[in-house]
């Protein structure tokens, strides 16, 4: 997705030599007092002086982060490249992308982004071929595209669309139903959903949903959502004349779901906690009936693939870490037999189209796709173009073809269209992107971490590049929550590599690389695992070369934002600059905001007994930050719309950090303004965000990128 001059060599821009921070340029940071708060956990007394903090609305709070902007905007806008990365970037981004289209009855849908539009919007058309017009367009919502389209589902008629909106990053959803046919808005709306999809009931009357009781204080961000509910909304009825289908009062932190199976015969009911999840069902067929419980939940993973009639096939990993399939008549729901045995890869997820089975596996973080018939019978595996992800393989009984998008590290993605029977992929959509993709190459590299394990990353650069240690680097990361790290196309990613960059993304333990095992050794009281990995990660790139410790930057982001003030605090020395966004930075009190609730099982909670106390509070990345330290580099990012992680995580972490260091390298805080957890942000505001945190690395990390003119 570079621009390049057409016909002629690239023009680069060169701008003035990096700005120098010297020894005595050390900033003046806003002051922030020290509170006398101190709380026991077990016998242990821990000061936390910036609660006050917490309390986002207050005078000082906000004066105090007023501050803070201004400094920070103060120190960017010194920074030579930072508009030449911005122009750049935008030039980057301006292109068609059209994702895979999905169907109900002869009504598809696309979503479509001509380049640079704030939001991407959704098309419809008669057939997979027909002509396309706007169904709805979110950038129409608000000027600066801070209305985002969240969930999206068409009735199974195909006549009626429910569509939720997130404004300002917020995690809260809208729910909205539009007529297809003439393209305005019914009446019906749907308010304090979140987490939720819209699922359609089999006759098109109405769909279920998910939502929490309106809070009784909607202003605030620290509000923790208990009690999660499941409702059917009946087309042309008010919210308040709703359903409720399934409710768990006495677990008030599992998160709970309702849906129909395709052929409206059973209504299925989820629970989850953590990455663990319980099934029960109801025959629609008895009115009333009550619901059968299959599978209890805490116990392991289990997700309904399809059914023909009383039979369910279960994806699960109960008993089989890597993953399974079997079937099962509920009539006799004892009785299992195995569809899909575990396989050395761990199955990822699995689909239904046309009566075949499509399963995605990880082979060392990238994709397999196998297609299998009902009885487990393996069809052929799907050849795809290279080392990276397909997303897809969704449909329905009757279908006779599927869509899926192929990416990597360096290829944008593509979008095919599968024929189930003869197993041949054809070319659906390539975007026209100026992103030379020959011109790159991506490696995979194992290194061992402190404990002897054998972890995985990719490292994409341009080819040529010196292995001499002189290349800038920038290493990402994850590490929880059963989240693979896997390779994909981002346009950041892809600036950083013209830049003259080495872009490196870690498959660390607490993701699901190799399956739940893989898993559980990065969670809980193994959660340094997850640190340990990452630093070996960053020594490997040092010791093979690719980097040196003044070149290598590091960024992460949520759970990954967790992972960069943990690594910092355990070893300042290694890095040459941090980026630190939207982190859970507080491990004592993460669970009191928000859903961090639901981040128990894997976390654990410092309320929950000494040990787990221990444990968080021995890598809590505010209560590790050592007074008198020599940090790098470090850039702290959130938002102040952010309904997952509440933001004071990171001004408490900024203000501890900035009291604690000895050298004279910044420590600043960045708060965006109207926008949330990431989800859903204008492309302007990713585009000006990018532009801030490369600016602050090129300085940090003192090299001359190549950006080339536009």
């Amino acid at each position: 997705m570079f621009r390049r001059l057409l016909g002629a060599l690239a023009l680069c821009f060169i701008a003035s030599a990096p700005l120098a921070l010297r020894a005595d340029d050390r900033l003046a940071y806003p002051p922030a007092p020290r509170g006398n708060v101190v709380d026991d956990y077990f016998g242990t007394s821990v000061p936390d002086p910036y609660r006050w903090m917490e309390d986002l609305d207050s005078v000082q709070t906000k004066a105090w982060v007023a501050d803070e902007a201004a400094l920070t905007e103060t120190y960017l806008a010194r920074l030579p490249y930072r508009q030449a990365i911005r122009d750049h970037l935008k030039s980057l981004y301006n292109y068609e992308r059209i994702s895979a289209p999905s169907h109900e009855s002869t009504t598809y849908l696309v979503s479509r982004n001509s380049g640079l539009q704030n939001q991407s919007v959704l098309y419809v058309s008669s057939g997979a071929s027909g002509a396309k017009r706007v169904l709805v367009d979110p950038n129409t919502l608000a000027s600066d595209g801070t209305v985002a389209l969240g969930g999206t589902a068409l009735s199974r008629n195909g006549k009626l669309l429910a569509y939720s909106t997130q404004v300002r990053g917020s995690d809260w959803q809208i729910w909205h139903v539009r007529d297809v046919a003439t393209g305005k808005d019914l009446a019906d709306t749907i308010e304090w959903a979140k987490f939720s999809g819209a699922s359609w009931a089999h006759d098109s009357s109405g769909f279920y949903y998910s939502a929490y009781d309106k809070p009784e204080d909607s202003t605030h961000l620290n509000i923790v959502n208990y009690y999660q509910k499941a409702y059917f909304h009946r087309i042309g009825t008010p919210q308040s004349a709703d359903r409720l289908m399934f409710s768990q009062p006495e677990h008030k932190d599992w998160f709970v779901n309702v849906d129909e199976t395709e052929d409206g015969k059973y209504l299925i009911y989820s629970t989850s906690k953590g990455a663990n999840n319980g099934i029960a069902y109801r025959d629609l067929s008895k009115p009333q009936s009550k619901p059968v419980v299959l599978f209890p939940n805490e116990k392991a993973e289990y997700e309904l693939v399809d059914n023909f009639g009383p039979i369910f096939f279960i994806e699960t990993n109960e008993g089989a870490p890597n993953g399974k399939v079997f079937a099962l008549d509920v009539r006799l729901p004892e009785k299992r037999v195995e569809v899909i045995g575990e396989a050395a890869t761990v199955l990822s997820g699995i689909s239904s189209v046309g009566g075949k089975f499509f399963a995605s596996y990880l082979k060392d973080a990238h994709t397999q796709i196998k297609e299998f018939a009902r009885s487990g019978r393996l069809i052929r595996e799907v050849a795809l173009p290279g080392i990276g992800t397909a997303n897809g393989f969704f449909g329905h009984s009757t279908d006779t073809q599927t869509y899926y998008t192929y990416s990597s590290y360096t290829t944008p993605g593509t979008t095919y269209r599968f024929d189930t029977a003869t197993g041949k992929s054809t070319l659906y959509y390539r975007p026209a992107t100026r992103f030379v993709s020959s011109r790159y190459t991506t490696e995979q590299i194992f290194f061992t971490s402190k404990d002897g394990a054998r972890v995985p990353m990719f490292v994409s650069y341009k080819k040529g590049l010196p292995r001499d240690g002189s290349a800038p680097a920038l290493l990402t990361g994850y590490g929880g929550f059963e989240i693979a790290t896997r390779p994909g196309f981002s346009t950041a990613g892809a600036e950083w590599m013209e830049m003259g960059g080495v872009f490196v993304a870690a498959n660390l333990r607490g993701g699901n690389e190799y399956g739940e095992a893989w898993h559980k050794a990065g969670m809980l009281d193994k959660k340094q695992n997850v640190f340990d990995d990452f630093i070996a990660a960053a020594q490997t790139l040092i010791d093979r070369k690719y980097t040196s410790t003044p070149k290598l930057a590091i960024e992460g982001g949520s759970n990954g934002g967790l992972l960069m003030g943990a690594v910092e605090n355990q070893r300042p020395d290694l890095f040459g600059a941090v980026l630190a966004n939207v982190g859970v930075m507080d491990m004592l009190r993460y669970q009191r905001f928000t859903v961090g609730n639901a981040w128990i099982p894997e976390y654990g909670s410092s309320e929950a007994g000494a040990a787990q106390f221990k444990t968080l509070y021995a890598y809590s990345p505010l209560h590790n930050v050592k007074m008198g330290a020599v940090f790098p580099p470090t850039l702290i990012s959130t938002a102040d719309n952010d309904t997952r992680v509440f933001p004071a995580h990171s001004f408490k972490y900024a203000a501890a950090m900035q009291g604690a260091q000895a050298g004279p390298a910044p420590i600043l805080l960045f708060v965006e303004l109207n926008a949330g957890h990431g989800g859903g942000k204008p492309l302007q505001k990713t585009i000006d965000e990018v532009g801030n945190q490369y600016a602050f690395l090129i300085n940090a990390l003192h090299f001359t990128p190549t950006i080339p003119s536009n």
